[in-house]
């Protein structure tokens, strides 16, 4: 049975790798099963995201602003977030790669 779909890209914030999440779509019963964990477990420290801010903030998004993240592209602060896996010491602009930005 298929429960969702959570698509992650690498992407780079300085000279780090993090990951991007988009598109996403989950069966609200399947919430906090841990995808996170898997991210954090695989090495990831930081997944960003543009989105409701309403919506991901109850997954633990602040926005990136917060951590000195900036959007390659023009975006409200609100919606573009980060969720910190680990500390870390990431800032910077965010640089997708060309197929991320081509979908």
């Amino acid at each position: 049975m298929v429960v969702g779909h959570i698509l992650f890209t690498e992407i780079e914030i300085g000279q780090k790798t993090a990951l991007a999440l988009a598109p996403v779509s989950v069966d609200p019963s399947y919430y906090f099963m841990g995808i996170g964990e898997i991210a954090k477990n695989l090495g990831y420290t930081v997944i960003m995201v543009l989105g409701h801010e309403k919506y991901y903030p109850r997954f633990g998004y602040v926005k990136a602003s917060n951590y000195k993240i900036k959007a390659p592209f023009e975006v409200p602060d609100k919606n573009f977030m980060v969720l910190e896996l680990k500390a870390n010491d990431f800032k910077g602009t965010v640089e997708y790669s060309s197929k991320f930005l081509d979908a």
